[in-house]
């Protein structure tokens, strides 16, 4: 018996999903449960588990393919050949013309049908048997793309089988992305379907011939005819020339689904949020003292260090509480702004190998310092290991960003898409200041800077939330919270 491994649903409003790493070959056997494929979505990248033991009889859709949910991605099963499951689901595409070829003598037989009957039935396999030549992820995208409205009816009712016209809709945002026009391009899918790899081998060959082009462009052109000098006008201006491919010395690094996603959020932020920013300078060195004292017994217990984090986020919290201006939402639709009477805290984390995720501390308001601390530890590990759902990155109603740990001293960062302001938590370190009492000291002083919307919130408004959270953050005593550790 074989069982379909199908795209998981990674989230409520998750469509679709890429493949980026095969954590399991054809042939390897996996258990139930065991980690089988990563999976990276519009919201986060996963590892998906296996649904079935068995032997990875096939892959059907290979690494940087994408497919909509509930797509079969692989078949498990006993054994080495892949078979059709119970419910009676389909051979893997290598098999299905095989078997379709032993069973038709067998039916011939069995019905007594004239000899034309499975003759005409294997000339009209003869697209199946292509087909089986394809991924099966591209299978996959003609299925989903066989629903779209825009499919050429038309051709179907007229006895056309060319299938150029029914066009997936990763194919067409491709060719929307690098600005193809799909009239130009030739489809080496089942009946001349226009595939992803159809796209990007024009994307290619366009880079690579752009003088050509631009020669025979000039040479079809009529010549211009000529003007007298006094109404002469200006020349128009240049073409945009399309963008060179890379030099000897240069690499094209592909987008991953995180770094095409965090930049369409990230402009789309900038173009709605009227985004202002301003900054305090902070004396941690009260907090920088009691760290010191708790640090070595609190990982001993904890399991991970104690760091400057826990404390900001105790005190923002109780700050957003107090002046919930900051902890809001614009909203155009209802004419007012939202104000949230709770925290829900994003904690922008920097992953490896690149990529940056905004996971979510719920109802962070409720805890207490330890129980932030692990709270900021348990999403910072599952970012980096693809541990998070999609759930753990909404909800969120103010966000850090924490650059400190890098050098940065000061910044300006974008603010997250339904969020009023995010702080930036600049690098603490030792400095020469001058006391209150006109002493001269060396203290931990940091900065945190703050973007805000201006169309939710005023100057005043900011600068009098981050002057209460610079002295909080100052006056507290945070040693009742780490008694247990000191």
């Amino acid at each position: 018996m074989a069982t379909e491994i199908k795209m998981p649903q990674l989230g409520e409003s998750v469509v679709e999903g890429t493949i980026t790493k095969w954590l399991k070959q054809e042939g390897d056997s996996v258990e139930e449960d065991e980690l089988l494929v990563e999976v990276s979505t519009d919201k986060v990248d996963s590892e998906v588990p296996s649904s079935a033991a068995g032997t990875i009889q096939k892959i059907l859709v290979q690494e940087g393919e994408t497919v909509q949910v509930g797509t079969a991605i692989a078949v498990v099963g006993e054994g080495e050949a892949a078979a059709s499951d119970e419910s009676g689901g389909e051979a893997t595409a290598d098999e299905a013309p095989k078997e379709q070829e032993a069973a038709a003598p067998e039916e011939e037989k069995a019905t007594e049908q004239p000899a034309e009957e499975p003759a005409a039935e294997a000339e009209g396999d003869k697209e199946a048997s292509a087909s089986s030549e394809e991924k099966s992820g591209d299978k996959a995208e003609e299925e989903v793309a066989a629903k779209d409205d825009s499919a050429p009816a038309k051709a179907a009712e007229s006895g056309d089988t060319s299938k150029r016209g029914i066009i997936s809709p990763l194919v067409r945002r491709l060719a929307d992305e690098h600005g193809v026009d799909l009239e130009e391009v030739g489809g080496t899918g089942t009946g001349g379907r226009i595939r992803k790899q159809d796209v990007l081998k024009f994307v290619e060959q366009r880079k690579s011939q752009p003088a050509a082009k631009s020669t025979e462009q000039a040479e079809k052109a009529p010549a211009p005819k000529e003007a007298p000098a006094a109404k002469e006008k200006p020349a128009a201006p240049a073409a945009r020339e399309a963008p060179a491919a890379p030099g000897e010395r240069e690499e094209l690094v592909p987008w991953t689904n995180i770094r095409r996603r965090t930049a369409e959020h990230m402009v789309a932020s900038s173009r709605e949020v009227a985004r202002a920013w301003n900054a305090v300078e902070v004396d941690w060195s009260n907090v920088a003292k009691l760290r010191a004292q708790a640090k070595d017994e609190f990982k001993a217990r904890e399991g991970f260090g104690l760091t400057y984090m826990p404390f900001l986020a105790k005190m923002l919290c109780d700050t957003l509480l107090e002046l919930p201006m900051i902890n809001s939402t614009y909203d155009a639709d209802q004419g007012g702004n939202i104000h949230k009477h709770y925290v829900n805290l994003g904690i922008a984390v920097a992953l490896e190998g690149g990529g940056l995720i905004v996971p979510v501390i719920k109802g962070a308001d409720e805890k207490n310092l330890v129980g932030l601390a692990r709270g900021v530890y348990d999403v910072a590990t599952r970012a980096r290991s693809k541990k998070l759902s999609p759930d753990d990155l909404s909800g969120g109603t103010f966000s850090i960003t924490n650059p400190g740990p890098f050098g940065s001293i000061i910044s300006v960062p974008i603010i997250p898409r339904g969020q009023t302001a995010i702080l930036g938590f600049e690098a603490i370190g030792k400095q020469v200041v001058a006391t209150e009492d006109d002493q001269i000291a060396i203290r931990h002083m940091g900065v945190l800077d703050m973007s805000w919307d201006h169309r939710a919130v005023d100057g005043a408004e900011a600068a009098q939330f981050l002057a209460r959270l610079k002295e909080r953050i100052e006056t507290t005593d945070f040693s009742s919270e780490l008694q247990q550790y000191l």
